[in-house]
């Protein structure tokens, strides 16, 4: 993906209707919570480190979703306050938290979340920066940070299969969806993780961008590949009974020529910079 299909992309998710975005992912928003890896503990690691980040650090999430960062900085930092639009992600991280009395979740948008100035030492945001317009996100959460404050951006990029099993899997999406046949090698997807940490600094509020990513493989069965795949928002978007028939085919391959489990693996990555 290049640089302008990027940006492309990116204003697809930030301009969507607040409204929709607060309800995009409720109906998978389960799914989600079952299926979306974490980030591995060895990314989490540098981050505190790279962040300066300590038992007495207060940290702002943005769009924490059910909360699959936020347990795993809770207990390395100090409070913690998210604030996610959707309710029903909002339901699930206040249950995630429960064991974390320093992190208190609230169901709003960031864009409508009224900023107390200068107040945090860290604004964290994983895998949910892109859903904010530049314009307000980076401007913001500037705002919110005290000086010398960080805005960390953490990602976690698609699962993928190797190249000769997704050779398979293309021909079942070549029949039934065509539109979701789709293969990022590491290059690529590593020059999409670079893209995003640089508009972070072309905003011009942000600097001193320190990145860095570590490698994951893992195993899922058929029900939790599929399962996954329902939180993407492609597949979101995609018809109903197409999706159905997409999925069933998926699951007949899986199960006959790989024994009912896919080796995956996926990138996952930090841009940490501070405040300018």
């Amino acid at each position: 993906m290049n640089d302008e299909n990027l940006r492309q992309m990116i204003a697809s998710y930030a301009n969507r209707e607040l409204e929709q975005r607060k309800t995009w992912y409720s109906r998978a928003a389960n799914a989600y919570n079952q299926s979306r890896p974490h980030y591995p503990p060895s990314l989490i690691a540098q981050v505190i480190e790279i962040a300066q980040l300590s038992s007495t650090s207060s940290i702002l999430e943005v769009g924490c979703g059910p909360g699959t960062a936020t347990v795993a900085f809770a207990p390395l930092v100090g409070p913690m306050v998210g604030v996610e639009p959707n309710p029903d992600f909002t339901h699930l991280a206040k249950q995630n938290c429960q064991a974390y009395p320093n992190v208190t979740i609230h169901n709003t948008s960031f864009e409508e979340w009224p900023v107390t100035q200068a107040v945090f030492d860290a604004v964290l945001a994983a895998t949910s920066f892109h859903w904010i317009p530049g314009e307000v996100g980076y401007p913001k959460a500037a705002q919110t940070l005290k000086e010398n404050g960080r805005l960390i951006l953490l990602w976690n990029k698609e699962l993928q299969p190797s190249y000769e099993v997704y050779q398979r899997l293309a021909v079942v999406y070549q029949h039934h969806a065509p539109s979701l046949d789709r293969y990022e090698d590491n290059p690529t997807q590593e020059k999409t993780l670079q893209d995003l940490g640089n508009m972070m600094v072309e905003s011009g509020h942000f600097g001193n961008m320190v990145s860095g990513h570590v490698s994951t493989e893992t195993t899922y069965t058929t029900l939790e590949y599929l399962t996954l795949l329902t939180t993407y928002s492609p597949y979101l978007e995609l018809e109903t009974s197409a999706r159905q028939r997409l999925f069933a085919a998926l699951q007949t391959l899986i199960e006959e020529e790989f024994d009912g489990k896919l080796e995956l693996s996926y990138i996952s990555a930090f841009h940490i910079a501070q405040k300018a």
